[in-house]
C-alpha cells in the first residue's frame, strides 16, 4: 500500500519587510550624528580650512631637529614611556588574573561574581588620565605615578577580556579534577588556567602596546615619559624638535607593536605545522622502540 501523498503548499512564504526598520535604523544614525555634530560647534568653513591649518602646523616640524633632541636625551625620555606601560601591565596583570576566576559564570558563585564585575566596570569608567591626577598628589611628578595609573586602569580591561576566556573553557577537564576530588583551587589550577593562559597572554601583550601610547599622554601632566619633553617643545614653540620626538616615538611604538604582535601569534598558534610533524615522528618512533 502507498503512502498517502503530502499536501504542500501552494504559494510561497512571503519574504519579511525590513525596509521600516532599515529605514528607521538609518535615521536613527542620522540624528545622532547631526546631534553630535552641532555638540561640537563644526562648521563648513572649518571643515574646509582643517586639512591648510593641519599641513600648515605639519610642515614647520620639518626638517626634525634630530641632533638636538638625542643631546637632549629624547631617546632615554621615550623608553622611560615603554617602562612605565612595561610596569603598569605587569600590575595589571598580576591583579586582573585571579579576580578574573572570582568574576567568571562558570566558575564563581553570583555573590562574589557580581561585584568583581561592577568593580571592572568602575575600574574602566575613570580614564588613566585621571587616576594620574589623583595619584600625581600622592606620589609625586614622576613616572611611577603614571605606572600605578596605567596598571589600575588596566586591570579593569584585562580583567573583563580575562573572565570572558574563562567562561568559554572547555567543561571537560574542570569536571574531571572535580571526578577525582580535587578542590576548587585546584581545578582552576589544573581545569582551567591551562587553557585559558595561552589566550590571557596574548590581551596581556596586547595591552602593553595600548599602555605604550597611553604612558606618552600621561607624561603631559607631569607623570613621566616623553610627553613632559613634547609639552616643553609646544610651549617654546620648537616644532623642528617637536617632529624629531614625535618621529623616534613613532618608530619605537611600531617596532614595539610588530614584535608583540608577532609574540602573540606565536602564543595563540602555538608550535609550527613542522615542529608538529616533527614532534609527531619522534612520537611514534620513540612508541616503535618502546613496543
Amino acid at each position: 500500500m502507498s503512502a498517502p501523498a503530502l499536501d504542500r503548499p501552494t504559494t510561497r512564504p512571503s519574504r519579511p519587510n525590513h525596509k521600516i526598520q532599515r529605514f528607521a535604523t538609518v535615521l536613527l544614525f542620522g540624528v545622532a550624528l547631526g546631534w553630535s555634530i552641532t555638540g561640537l560647534d563644526i562648521t563648513l568653513s572649518r571643515l574646509a580650512s582643517a586639512p591648510s591649518d593641519a599641513w600648515g602646523v605639519f610642515s614647520l616640524m620639518f626638517p626634525p631637529d634630530f641632533a638636538t633632541e638625542f643631546e637632549r636625551g629624547v631617546l632615554g625620555k621615550v623608553f622611560e614611556s615603554v617602562y612605565i606601560a612595561w610596569i603598569g601591565t605587569t600590575i595589571a596583570a598580576v591583579l586582573s588574573l585571579p579576580l578574573a576566576f572570582l568574576a567568571a559564570t562558570n566558575v564563581a558563585p553570583m555573590w562574589i561574581r557580581v561585584p568583581t564585575r561592577q568593580l571592572f566596570n568602575a575600574i574602566r569608567a575613570v580614564p588613566e588620565l585621571i587616576v594620574a591626577v589623583v595619584l600625581l598628589g600622592v606620589t609625586g611628578l614622576g613616572p611611577w605615578a603614571g605606572a600605578l595609573a596605567i596598571g589600575l586602569h588596566s586591570v579593569g580591561t584585562l580583567g573583563k577580556l580575562s573572565t570572558e576566556a574563562i567562561e568559554s573553557i572547555d567543561a571537560g577537564p574542570l569536571e574531571a579534577v572535580e571526578a577525582c576530588g580535587g578542590r576548587w583551587a585546584s581545578g582552576m589550577r589544573w581545569g582551567v588556567l591551562p587553557q585559558v593562559l595561552p589566550t590571557i597572554t596574548s590581551y596581556w601583550l596586547f595591552r602593553f602596546e595600548i599602555n605604550v601610547r597611553a604612558s606618552a599622554v600621561l607624561g603631559m601632566i607631569g607623570a613621566g615619559g616623553v610627553g613632559a619633553e613634547l609639552v616643553a617643545l609646544l610651549n617654546f614653540r620648537d616644532f623642528d624638535g617637536v617632529g624629531a620626538v614625535l618621529i623616534v616615538t613613532v618608530v619605537v611604538v611600531v617596532i614595539i607593536d610588530t614584535v608583540s604582535a608577532g609574540v602573540r601569534r606565536r602564543i595563540i598558534a602555538g608550535t609550527t605545522p613542522d615542529r608538529r610533524g616533527a614532534a609527531t615522528i619522534d612520537d611514534l618512533l620513540g612508541t616503535s622502540l618502546n613496543r
